[in-house]
């Protein structure tokens, strides 16, 4: 199977109006930026984004909801994107705010083959309306369904041409859990090596559970808020 794509626009080519999607990254880093780009230009609509946050105004997921591509969010954090608010606000935007842990285990359970899992996050909470509630030595704990995701969008530093998958320190965030869990995952990489050429050990995400992988080049490594310490005199 040749998992190698030229590009982000041929790596996102069969993605359709009223794809649910799984997008890598945490705040701006590690997200698949390449493949964001592609998606606005292509400007497919009524999208489910899954992603740990909203991106920025001008940055990110930010910049589908610019385009009003994106019909609902499933996010734990959403702070940083004014336009997300307006939309939320506004009544344009389905959000789904879920705990961060629930998040990333619903991620994992999709990706285990595990249907459900229990979870004590959100027990007596507004996250706790509708949902099954089931007693365990003594603890009330959450039913939450795995997410059933069309595709998987990752960011990763390095991979192989069979898609073996490398993240660089923080860039890991949800990229892994992401990559194991959507039916069609995309990858794509700062840098692309042969099969072979990365360090088994080192390796992240195995390459079977990645369908696509292309290198991509420009990448603006941005900082959502930048914080220094003053100068000393």
């Amino acid at each position: 199977m040749n998992k190698v794509v030229a590009d982000a626009n041929e790596a996102i080519h069969d993605i359709q109006d009223g794809a649910i999607l799984m997008l890598g990254g945490f705040g701006l880093c590690g997200i698949p930026e390449k493949c964001i780009a592609a998606l606005v230009a292509k400007g497919v609509m009524q999208l489910t984004c899954i992603s740990n946050n909203a991106g920025i105004d001008d940055f990110g997921v930010g910049l589908m909801l610019r385009q009003k591509q994106v019909k609902k969010m499933i996010s734990s954090y959403v702070g940083e994107n004014a336009e997300f608010e307006r939309q939320l606000l506004s009544g344009e935007l389905e959000v789904e705010l879920i705990p961060q842990g629930t998040l990333a285990t619903r991620c994992m359970a999709a990706g285990y083959g595990m249907p459900a899992v229990y979870t004590p996050a959100g027990v007596g909470t507004e996250v706790a309306e509708g949902k099954e509630v089931r007693h365990f030595n003594g603890k009330d704990y959450l039913l939450e369904y795995a997410f059933q995701a069309d595709f998987a969008i990752v960011k990763a530093w390095k991979g192989d041409t069979d898609g073996n998958l490398i993240y660089k320190e923080t860039a890991r965030n949800f990229n892994p859990l992401m990559a194991m869990a959507g039916k069609t995952t995309i990858a794509e990489v700062e840098e692309l090596v042969p099969a072979g050429k990365l360090d088994p050990d080192a390796i992240h995400t195995p390459g079977i559970y990645v369908h696509r992988i292309f290198q991509g080049t420009g990448y603006e490594k941005r900082i959502e808020q930048k914080t220094v310490r003053k100068k000393h005199p």
